[in-house]
C-alpha cells in the first residue's frame, strides 16, 4: 500500500462510511453506529500504517537544519481544473501526519462516546463522517485551493450538528459559530487568491509558492488577512466568542472533535500558509498578534474560573490553551513554534477526553453544574479518577502531555530577547496559576464531599465507555512520558518553516 494511495483513502473512507449509512433504515440505530465505528477503525489503522511509513521515510531522508523548503513525502498530483491550474495535490510532513493521527484517535473515541445517540442517528453519523473527511483533506492537501475546499467541508457541518443535536442555546450557538467562521473563511479565500494572482505563477501549489519571494508591501497587508482568517477558528481574541457557546451546546462527539481537532485547523493554517509563505509579513505583525494571543491565554483562564458549568469551564479553558498554540508561533523562535505544534496535539487529546467525560457524567447526573454535584468518586470511581488525571494534564503536571507542550512554548517564547515577548511570556506563565485554581476547584466539587441522595444509585462507566477514556488516557501518558519520537518528528517539520521565517 503506497503512500499516495493511503493519503487518498484516509479522506475517502469517511465519505464511503457516510454513503454506506444512507440505505440503512432510520430506526436501525445499531447498524448505523456499527458502520460508523467500523469506518473510523479502518481509518485509524490506515493512519497508524501511514505514521510508521512516514517515520521510516523520514529516518532515511532527514531534513537538514539549513533546508529552505518544506519536504513533503508521499506526494501525488493530478490536474482537475486546468484553466487556473487547480490540482488534486497531496503530500504530508510530520505535522500533517501527527494531526491526522490525532484526528483518527479522537473520532474513533467520539463514535464510541456517542453510542447512546438515538435522535436522527443516521443523519448525525453521516454529517460527522463528512466533517471528518474534510479535516483529513485539509491535512493532506498541498494545493491551497483544494486545501480551502476541504476546510469548508470540515467547518460547515457544524451548523447542523450543533443546531439539531445540541443542547441549551443550540440555535443561537450554531448560528453564531457559522457566521463567525464563514467570515474568517472569507479572509482566508481573499488571502489565497491574492497569493495566486500576485505570484504570477498560475499555481496554488504550496511548494511552488514557497519558492516565490512576495514583495514586503504585499506581505504586510495579506499576512493579517490569512492569520486572522485562520485565527478565528483558533479562537483568537476578540473573535473567540463563538467557541464557549458552541462547545457548551454541541453533543459529546462534536465537542470532542471540534475542540480536539477542528480548532487546530486554525493554528495549522496560520503556520502552514501564513507564516510559511509570508515570512516578512509575519515578522512585521507578530508583535501585534502576540498581544492578542496573550489576552487569549489570560482571558480564557479567568473566564473559566468564573464558570460553574463543566462544559463552559472546558470551553473557556480551550480558548486559553489554544491561545498557547498561537503564543508559541508568535514567539518566532524554533522552540516556540515547536511548542505550539506540540500544544496542538496535547490539547487535542486533553480536551477530547474532558468533553468525553463530561458527556458521560451528564448522561448520568443530568446536570453539568459543579455545585449540584459532589462525592461522585464514591459511585463513579473510574470516571472520577479519569477526570482528575485529565485535569492535572490541563494544568501542566510533569508526566502528562501538557507539561511537554507548555514547557516548549514558554521556553521558546522567553528565548526571544524582545522585551515585549518576555513580558508577555511572564504574563502567560501566570495563567498556569489561574488554570490550577479552576481545574482543582472543579475536580474538588465533582468528586469530593458527601454524595447527593439522587446520585447514590448511579453506575460507573460501562465497558464500552471505558474504551475511549482508556485510549485517550494512554495517549496523554504516552506523550508525557515518552515524547521523544513526537518531538523529533516535529523538529524535522519545523526546521524548514523556521528557516523560511529567518531567511
Amino acid at each position: 500500500m503506497n503512500g499516495p494511495f493511503l493519503l487518498t483513502m484516509i479522506w475517502v473512507v469517511p465519505f464511503i462510511t457516510a454513503l454506506a449509512c444512507l440505505p440503512i433504515r432510520t430506526d436501525d440505530h445499531r447498524s448505523i453506529k456499527v458502520i460508523s465505528l467500523f469506518g473510523t477503525l479502518i481509518n485509524l489503522l490506515f493512519v497508524i500504517i501511514l505514521t510508521f511509513k512516514f517515520i521510516g521515510v523520514s529516518a532515511a531522508n532527514p531534513v537538514a537544519d539549513g533546508a529552505a523548503s518544506s519536504l513533503f513525502h508521499f506526494t501525488y498530483k493530478v490536474s482537475w481544473f486546468k484553466m487556473m491550474n487547480i490540482e488534486y495535490n497531496i503530500g504530508v510532513d510530520a505535522i500533517s501526519v501527527l494531526m491526522m493521527l490525532l484526528t483518527a484517535i479522537v473520532i474513533f473515541c467520539g463514535v464510541l462516546a456517542s453510542w447512546n445517540v438515538k435522535k436522527q442517528a443516521k443523519e448525525f453519523f453521516i454529517l460527522l463522517n463528512v466533517l471528518v473527511a474534510g479535516v483529513y483533506g485539509v491535512f493532506v492537501s498541498i494545493d491551497l485551493f483544494t486545501f480551502f475546499l476541504f476546510y469548508e467541508i470540515a467547518v460547515l457541518p457544524m451548523y447542523l450538528l450543533i443546531g439539531l443535536w445540541g443542547t441549551g442555546k443550540k440555535e443561537y450557538a450554531s448560528m453564531k459559530l457559522t457566521l463567525m467562521l464563514v467570515a474568517g473563511s472569507a479572509f482566508i479565500l481573499a488571502g489565497i487568491l491574492a497569493l495566486y494572482f500576485e505570484s504570477g505563477l498560475n499555481s496554488f501549489d504550496l511548494q511552488v509558492l514557497s519558492q516565490h519571494h512576495f514583495s514586503a508591501s504585499f506581505q504586510h497587508w495579506v499576512f493579517p488577512l490569512i492569520f486572522l482568517g485562520f485565527g478565528v477558528l483558533g479562537a483568537i481574541f476578540p473573535f473567540h466568542t463563538w467557541s464557549p457557546d458552541g462547545h457548551a451546546s454541541a453533543p459529546t462527539a462534536v465537542s470532542m472533535l471540534h475542540a480536539g481537532v477542528l480548532m487546530k485547523l486554525g493554528g495549522y493554517g496560520c503556520l502552514r500558509v501564513g507564516m510559511y509563505l509570508l515570512p516578512e509579513g509575519a515578522q512585521m505583525w507578530m508583535g501585534f498578534f502576540l498581544i492578542l494571543v496573550t489576552i487569549n491565554v489570560l482571558y480564557g483562564a479567568f473566564g473559566a474560573i468564573r464558570q460553574t458549568d463543566l462544559k463552559y469551564i472546558t470551553a473557556y479553558s480551550s480558548v486559553s490553551h489554544c491561545g498557547l498554540v498561537l503564543f508559541g508561533f508568535t514567539a518566532l523562535t524554533f522552540t516556540g513554534i515547536k511548542g505550539g505544534v506540540l500544544q496542538m496535539i496535547s490539547h487535542g487529546l486533553m480536551t477530547a477526553l474532558f468533553f468525553c467525560l463530561i458527556g458521560m457524567i451528564y448522561g448520568r447526573t443530568h446536570t453539568r453544574t459543579v455545585s449540584e454535584m459532589g462525592g461522585l468518586m464514591k459511585v463513579m470511581p473510574f470516571l472520577s479518577v479519569a477526570y482528575v488525571i485529565v485535569g492535572l494534564a490541563g494544568l501542566g503536571l510533569p508526566g502528562l502531555s501538557g507539561f511537554v507542550a507548555e514547557a516548549n512554548v514558554f521556553v521558546g517564547a522567553f528565548a526571544n530577547p524582545n522585551t515585549i515577548n518576555r513580558v508577555c511570556t511572564v504574563l502567560a506563565v501566570l495563567s498556569i496559576v489561574v488554570t490550577a485554581v479552576y481545574v482543582l476547584r472543579a475536580v474538588n466539587g465533582l468528586v469530593n464531599g458527601p454524595i447527593k441522595e439522587q446520585f447514590a444509585t448511579l453506575t460507573d462507566a460501562s465497558l464500552l465507555e471505558k474504551v475511549p477514556v482508556t485510549i485517550l488516557l494512554f495517549c496523554l501518558f504516552a506523550m508525557g512520558i515518552l515524547p521523544g519520537w513526537i518531538v523529533e518528528l516535529v523538529n524535522n517539520a519545523v526546521h524548514p518553516i523556521y528557516n523560511n521565517l529567518m531567511r
